[in-house]
């Protein structure tokens, strides 16, 4: 012992680094026996003492990269980082306990105290996905078994997400934050493989994952309403998070898109399934963990979405939020919708309980789109070059459009550049495009001439012919607007629509080309970026915005 504590500092540090390092997974409990040993030791050692090792241990286990992007460079302190590790190791020792899956009470309740360590799990797993560049997921894998969890929590009978105790009740699960949370981690974790081989597991997850997915009365896409362009203000329904000791308003998830997401991956893993009706095999979503070297900049938006939304008490801005990466809508898309019968929808919209859409038959067709985005830039006074070909969106007329020699820009007539505002806030119902407003089409872009202002407004394709060094900074971009066709078993149709600045919300108008399937609204959010899932719900156009329509959802990915 003598001989131990003559040890140098330094060199007992990089002993209790290797000892917590030896083993990735899990906690560094090795270190224990080093800070028991005297007392020496423990104050050479402890967090309190010596943060930045414990620092250094939190960099081995833990992704870090997604925190420097996010919060800054070297605004995260070592104290802050280890804390940050010792709340971590507690949640990851809890969540492979099983602590907090089933319901204690055996009611529609919860108990404070569980709520409260619900609260603090479901977040700390939440933010470590939304970080996770490979580290965090073995920890919450591999270490915590944190899939194991989820099926307990969400589709065990006694489940702390209540959801079967509501279901067995007659009631719809709540749209609680702690479902929310667990339906998102359940997306990011889910193999699909391990429900398919479990008939009785299929088909509990399969119903509940129905239930939130379809349930589109019950369950929003997000928020704020989709109806507002531009929402007033700000969320207040936001919950104070503190990763690494800062105090940050968060606006939690919600369950709508990774539950379509899900539900359809795992019932088109089946080649005949039990409760839909495939007229054509389509494509199943990608789900992240079978995308090798996934990175934490896929979750980049969904930071974004969360922190923006929840500045209170402040009119929501008209720039973009950077909950949407421009160019990531660019190219051909191809996944499904699926609709119900009419008559159990109906019923659904008079009161009927969950069991009515459990018991339901849903169909599905695929459909593929081809989509391009269009950029209201900054400064931005029109397109470069001489004349070229322009078509009309809305009848396929010809036109020319030209930059004249003193820098005006013009379509047959003279006149000034035009003032690059964005377009009105139009019709919910229409994707947010005024009525009566005029897309023409052009290899750089698009001329869109709104009722009301003189002049029409430049937006330059992401993908126009001749553009070098595409990919600008999305600070720049103040509008996108969205154009594009596609075809299922229903015939050929158009798509235009935009995006919604404040969280990325995605609006399209479709139109079939025969004009005898009528006009349907698409509305979701991209799931994902480089390796991202469309997710969202369509509904009739028929039925004024404010009031429920008949809805269904619907999947897309890149086609490669």
């Amino acid at each position: 012992m003598n001989s131990f504590a003559k040890i140098p500092d330094e060199i007992l540090e990089h002993i209790a680094f290797f000892a917590a390092t030896d083993t990735f997974l899990g906690p560094p409990a090795p270190v224990t026996a080093l800070l028991i040993a005297n007392r020496r030791a423990h104050n050479a050692l402890s967090i309190d003492s010596n943060p930045h090792l414990w620092a250094r241990i939190f960099t081995h286990k833990f992704d870090t990269a997604a925190v420097e992007r996010r919060l800054g460079e070297g605004r995260v302190c070592a104290v802050a980082i280890a804390h940050e590790l010792r709340r971590r190791c507690i949640v990851l020792k809890q969540i492979r306990s099983h602590q907090d899956t089933h319901n204690q009470t055996g009611g529609l309740t919860l108990e404070p105290t569980q709520q409260e360590s619900l609260q603090v799990s479901l977040w700390t797993a939440y933010l470590m996905m939304l970080e996770n560049d490979g580290k965090n997921e073995r920890q919450l894998r591999n270490y915590a078994h944190l899939d194991e969890w989820l099926r307990e929590f969400l589709f065990h009978k006694a489940g702390a997400s209540l959801m079967r105790a509501n279901i067995a009740e007659g009631h719809w699960p709540p749209s609680e934050e702690r479902m929310s949370l667990a339906i998102w981690l359940f997306w990011f974790l889910l193999r699909p493989d391990d429900y398919v081989v479990d008939d009785d597991m299929f088909l509990e997850a399969t119903n509940l994952l129905k239930v939130v997915a379809l349930g589109a009365h019950q369950y929003s896409l997000g928020r704020p309403t989709w109806r507002d362009f531009r929402p007033p203000y700000y969320l207040k329904e936001s919950t104070l998070i503190d990763p690494y000791s800062r105090r940050l308003q968060f606006v939690p998830p919600s369950p709508g898109a990774p539950a379509i997401l899900a539900y359809l991956t795992l019932v088109n893993k089946l080649s005949i399934s039990w409760d839909t009706i495939n007229y054509l095999k389509p494509s199943a979503p990608i789900p992240p963990s079978t995308v090798f070297g996934i990175k934490s900049s896929e979750w980049d938006a969904e930071w974004t979405r969360g922190l923006y939304l929840s500045k209170v008490g402040r009119p929501l801005a008209s720039e973009y939020s950077g909950a949407f990466i421009p160019g990531s809508l660019e190219g051909v898309w191809e996944g499904l919708f699926t609709y119900t019968e009419f008559t159990t929808y109906a019923a659904l919209l008079s009161g009927a309980a969950p069991s009515t859409l459990e018991q339901g038959r849903v169909a599905q067709h695929p459909h593929y789109w081809r989509l391009r985005e269009h950029h209201l830039l900054v400064g931005d006074d029109g397109p470069l070059g001489s004349a070229f070909p322009v078509t009309n969106g809305a009848n396929g007329a010809m036109g020319t459009c030209t930059r004249g020699t003193n820098g005006v820009y013009t379509n047959g007539t003279t006149g000034r550049v035009p003032e690059q505002l964005p377009l009105s806030p139009g019709d919910p119902l229409r994707a947010y495009i005024p009525q009566s407003t005029e897309v023409r089409e052009c290899p750089l872009g698009l001329e869109i001439k709104e009722p009301g202002r003189k002049e029409p407004v430049w937006y330059r394709s992401w993908g126009g012919a001749g553009v070098t060094g595409r990919g600008w900074d999305a600070r720049g971009v103040r509008d996108v607007f969205i154009t594009g066709e596609g075809h299922s078993a229903w015939g050929q149709f158009n798509l235009v629509g935009r995006v919604r600045p404040c969280d990325g919300c995605i609006s399209l108008y479709k139109e079939y080309i025969d004009g005898d399937r009528g006009r349907w609204l698409y509305r979701g959010y991209l799931v994902g970026n480089a390796h991202g899932n469309l997710s969202g719900r369509w509904r009739d156009t028929l039925s004024p915005a404010e009031v429920l329509g008949y809805e269904g959802c619907f999947i897309m990915s890149r086609r490669t």
